[in-house]
C-alpha cells in the first residue's frame, strides 16, 4: 500500500530518475576511462512506446533531448509536449511520404540515408517559421549481412560522401555528423570504429559536422570510447517498454 498522500505517479518518478542518474552514471565512467569530457556528450532519451506522461517527467528531470522513431507516435507527443523545452530528434526509418512533414516537425533527424529524401525533407524544413535549418544526420549502416541492412536502414559507407554533400547543397537542412546502430551481431567496438572512421571522411567535407550518433542502452560505453558525441538510450531510463506499444 502507497503510503498516505502519495501521488499514484511518484513511484514512476522515482523509478524514471533512478534509471536517468544510473545511466548519468556510466556516461560519466565511461568518458572518464576515455579521457573525455562529459560535457562532450549529448544523451537522447527515446521516448518510443512510452507515455507522454513520461516525456514530462524527463523534462521535470532536466533532459532536453527526446527521440521517437515512428512519425505519427512523435508528432502527437511533440504537440502535446509543446510547453516544453524539449529538442525533438527523429531517429526512425525516414519514409519518402512523410519526408516533409517530418522536416516541418523534427528538430533532429538522425536517420537520412537516402539521395532522394534530401528534396521533399528540405521542403519541409523550409516552411517552419522562425526555427531556422533542419540538422541532419547521414544513417550509416554498418551491417554486413544484406538481409539485416535492408530491414533497419542506412546508407553504404562508400556512399555516406556524396550525400552528405547533397544534405550541404540543401540551403534548409544543416549537416551535424552521422549517425548508426551496431549490428545485432559481432563487435560493436568493430562497428563503431567504422563509424568513427566514416566520420572523418565526412568533417572532410564539412568540418563543422562533429555529431557522432552511436550507442545505445547495451553498448554505450563502447560506443563513447570509439569517439561518439550523441547516445541514444531507451530502456535503461525508462523499464521495458509498455506492451500495448
Amino acid at each position: 500500500m502507497s503510503e498516505a498522500g502519495a501521488h499514484p505517479a511518484d513511484g514512476r518518478a522515482d523509478a524514471v530518475a533512478a534509471g536517468l542518474a544510473t545511466v548519468e552514471r556510466r556516461i560519466a565512467d565511461a568518458c572518464a576511462r576515455a579521457g573525455r569530457d562529459r560535457d562532450e556528450v549529448t544523451l537522447v532519451v527515446v521516448t518510443k512506446y512510452f507515455p507522454v506522461s513520461d516525456v514530462r517527467l524527463l523534462a521535470d528531470l532536466g533532459v532536453r533531448e527526446v527521440g521517437e522513431n515512428r512519425y505519427q507516435e512523435a508528432v502527437a507527443k511533440s504537440e502535446e509536449c509543446a510547453d516544453l523545452d524539449l529538442r525533438w530528434h527523429f531517429m526512425g526509418r525516414l519514409q519518402s511520404n512523410k519526408a516533409a512533414a517530418t522536416g516541418r516537425w523534427a528538430d533532429v533527424v538522425q536517420s537520412l540515408d537516402r539521395a532522394k529524401l534530401v528534396t521533399p525533407l528540405a521542403r519541409g524544413a523550409e516552411e517552419r517559421e522562425g526555427r531556422g535549418p533542419l540538422d541532419v544526420l547521414v544513417q550509416v549502416n554498418l551491417d554486413t549481412d544484406p538481409e539485416e541492412a535492408q530491414g533497419r536502414g542506412g546508407a553504404d559507407p562508400a556512399d555516406v560522401p556524396a550525400l552528405a554533400e547533397a544534405v550541404v547543397a540543401a540551403a534548409s537542412l544543416r549537416l551535424r555528423g552521422v549517425m548508426a546502430v551496431a549490428p545485432r551481431e559481432g563487435d560493436p567496438r568493430a562497428a563503431f570504429e567504422r563509424l568513427r572512421a566514416v566520420s572523418e571522411t565526412v568533417r572532410a567535407v564539412v568540418p563543422e559536422a562533429t555529431y557522432v550518433s552511436a550507442g545505445m542502452s547495451g553498448d554505450l560505453e563502447v560506443a563513447l570510447e570509439c569517439g561518439a558525441t550523441h547516445v541514444r538510450v531507451g530502456g535503461a531510463i525508462l523499464g521495458n517498454r509498455p506492451t500495448n506499444g
